[in-house]
């Protein structure tokens, strides 16, 4: 596939010559991602992975072999073209009815939506194809009716959602942010899944004896298949405990847009600590994120404060994580660690903690500053009872908390099978 990638440009690098109006440049209309002015530019196999992980945050099962399915198909058809990229992902990434919808909302918060809506893409029988192209950078606006400039096609995605990924949530712009909000919609968090005490029948697993009599019963005694059952599977209880201090203020609000996926999307618990505790999870409830923001807002009332994690932390076990919130669960501490109160206090809460809950994960977006080391008092003393220790600065760096609390992968494996197809 490799050499069948560099024919393709190949070929199209010796079609600069086409004229600007003829169907082949436009079916190859060229496309140039953020900073290609500066003489980078933006891989399409890149974006197509991009594109595959946050369809795995969103909740998707978007494995390895899928992924190399929907490269082959894409390389297949063109892979500048918006409907083709559109139906080669919906036919081989979708597993399930329930992936649909959420197929469409990444399509549209990653490539952004057409006319409306990402679903309406262009039926496989419809002509022209519309081509897939990126929200162009400043200055580089055309006048209604000009024609496309002249030069090799190609067929690069560019999407300004694949640079945004990797970029401090603290440095957007307010464009930039709100792309980001529109990606975060379709986060889902899931925790590691777990057995439960409860059956279903089953094809394989343990006879089911009452069953199994059942069947014998209904038919007079005569000998009958023997009925199975086997335990159901279900994803663990994952609490978020966001900081909304002062400190954490610029990572605030895209750490609350990700935790109202998350209560949108399972099983979640989520809890601002600052000066006080505060639950947040019924207000996060509203289906529309901008109205579960405004509500958070008038229930949370200690934004930029201090912090008093210890005593917060130590608040949160004896009101709700030693009656069962907290037995068995994901517990994800959000916060940059800065601690005004007792650091030993913080210490021993934390391994009360860690004793109650499967799994403890602290995300602190200050850790992927050059030179980070956990030299803060709070994050010394608490990183001895914490089980993962991840990023939080960024889009990817919440696909790779995702891929913690499900338990699976950091994503390194997808972003390296990526490079070697």
């Amino acid at each position: 596939m490799t050499r069948r990638r560099e024919e393709g440009a190949a070929g199209r690098s010796g079609a600069a010559g086409a004229r600007p109006g003829s169907a082949d440049a436009q079916a190859g209309a060229a496309v140039a991602p953020p900073g290609a002015a500066d003489g980078r530019s933006l891989g399409g196999d890149a974006v197509l992975v991009g594109f595959v992980r946050a369809l795995r945050a969103a909740g998707l099962d978007a494995s390895s072999e899928r992924l190399y399915a929907f490269l082959r198909a894409v390389d297949e058809l063109r892979t500048g073209v918006r409907a083709d990229v559109y139906w080669a992902g919906r036919a081989t990434l979708c597993g399930e009815p329930d992936d649909l919808e959420r197929y469409e909302r990444v399509f549209a918060a990653y490539f952004g939506a057409r006319d409306g809506a990402a679903s309406r893409a262009v039926p496989a029988a419809a002509a022209p194809r519309p081509v897939l192209a990126a929200r162009e950078a400043h200055g580089d606006a055309r006048e209604p009716g000009e024609r496309e400039p002249s030069g090799p096609p190609t067929a690069t995605l560019a999407s300004s959602a694949e640079v945004l990924r990797h970029r401090d949530v603290a440095e957007l712009d307010p464009a930039e942010r709100a792309q980001l909000r529109r990606l975060l919609v379709a986060f889902a968090l899931r925790g590691q899944t777990r057995r439960s005490a409860r059956r279903r029948p089953a094809r394989r697993g343990d006879v089911d004896p009452r069953r199994t009599v059942r069947e014998l019963l209904r038919r007079g005694g005569e000998p009958a298949r023997l009925r199975r059952h086997a335990r159901v599977h279900r994803p663990r209880r994952v609490v978020l405990l966001v900081d909304v201090s002062g400190s954490m203020a610029p990572y605030a609000d895209a750490l609350l847009r990700f935790a109202h996926a998350a209560v949108r999307g399972g099983r979640t618990e989520v809890f601002t600590i600052g000066t006080r505790l505060t639950r947040v999870t019924r207000e996060l409830a509203h289906r529309d994120p901008d109205l579960a923001m405004t509500a958070l807002a008038a229930a949370v009332p200690d934004w930029r404060g201090g912090t008093r994690l210890g005593e917060l932390l130590r608040e949160f076990l004896n009101r709700w994580g030693q009656r069962g919130m907290a037995r068995g669960a994901v517990v994800v501490l959000l916060s940059d660690g800065w601690e005004r109160g007792d650091p030993e206090l913080l210490g021993a809460q934390m391994r009360r903690l860690h004793a109650l809950a499967h799994q403890v994960v602290w995300a602190n977006p200050r850790k992927a500053r050059p030179g980070y080391a956990p030299l803060a008092a709070g994050m010394a003393a608490a990183l001895p009872s914490v089980d993962a220790f991840v990023e939080g600065h960024s889009l990817a760096a919440l696909e790779r908390l995702a891929a913690v609390v499900r338990g699976a992968a950091s994503g390194e494996a997808l972003e390296k099978g990526a490079q070697r197809a």
